[in-house]
């Protein structure tokens, strides 16, 4: 079992924006979604636990080896899918796989053949494997992605905002080879869309301006707003007057009509219809209050 343990990690950048402000998590295998807006610090975090920048503070150990002050211990286990990586423009995805087999220090041939040989089939690209990864669709350029960051058998993967600008049907394929990968190593899944860690994450925490404001099983954490969310169809005309009386955690449209939820522990007025919360009604109820308190 692999465990990723952080305490009390900040980081600050030279211009004075404190990007991490006291962030406690402990990570094992399986999927851990990371939600948050963009701003809200995740992708510091990300590239702070994949050794690519270092803290300002606090203690970052992975398998109990303190990995601030040797970062190699991370590194020979990570394997890491950035929001948006280079290709070269020329090389075809076989090729380019190979090449970052040797930087990854897979340097037996025959090995290296194989490895790549069944992370292309593994990722469905290998009738694709002499074409330039530059021509390959959004989708197809995240599989490859997700193909490179697993050479060497990696024991932690990182995927920041990999669903993000893809199509339902690349999106799901994806999210199912992600949730293939997650049974025997720890994968963090970095995300705005509540949708991806929904359906794969048993575990989460929810970020916002650079803190861990909430954490836990989703399922559970959700069932902690039961009785609590209502809705009701508005006049769009009216949504500050509702604003005003109400903690409206959200609106959006239905059918060309506003339709606003509200936090509350009874009905608030006439109109109004308590609902079964989801995941998406935790995440702005957790934003609405935090944001309430700051």
């Amino acid at each position: 079992m692999n465990t990723l343990k952080i305490n009390n990690l900040t980081k600050t950048y030279p211009n004075g924006v404190r990007a991490l402000n006291g962030i406690n998590l402990e990570i094992t295998n399986g999927m851990f979604g990371l939600l948050g807006a963009n701003g809200a610090g995740k992708s510091s975090l990300m590239r702070t636990i994949a050794s690519l920048q270092s803290p300002s503070s606090g203690i970052l150990s992975f398998n109990d080896v303190d990995i601030v002050n040797n970062p190699d211990e991370i590194r020979q286990s990570l394997g890491y899918l950035p929001q948006e990586f280079g290709v070269y423009p020329k090389i075809s995805a076989e090729k380019l796989l190979h090449h970052l087999a040797v930087l990854k220090g897979i340097l037996n041939k025959k090995e290296r053949k194989e490895q790549v040989t069944a992370l292309l089939q593994q990722v469905n690209l290998f009738q694709h494997r002499k074409k330039a990864v530059a021509t390959f669709s959004g989708g197809m350029r995240q599989r490859f992605g997700i193909a490179q960051a697993l050479l060497g058998n990696p024991q932690i993967i990182i995927v920041d905002e990999p669903t993000a600008g893809l199509d339902p049907e690349e999106s799901n394929r994806f999210l199912n080879l992600l949730s293939e990968i997650g049974e025997n190593v720890i994968v963090i899944l970095s995300t705005h869309i509540v949708e991806d860690v929904r359906n794969l994450c048993p575990k989460m925490a929810i970020m916002s301006n650079g803190e861990i404001i909430s954490q836990g099983n989703p399922s559970e954490l959700v069932a902690t707003i039961e009785g609590e969310i209502w809705t009701k169809i508005i006049d769009k005309s009216q949504l500050d007057i509702y604003k005003k009386a109400f903690d409206v955690i959200s609106t959006k449209l239905v059918a060309g009509e506003t339709q606003i939820r509200v936090l509350s522990t009874q009905k608030p007025e006439e109109g109004f219809q308590v609902i079964d919360p989801n995941l998406e009604d935790y995440y702005f109820t957790t934003l609405f209050i935090h944001n309430s308190k700051a």
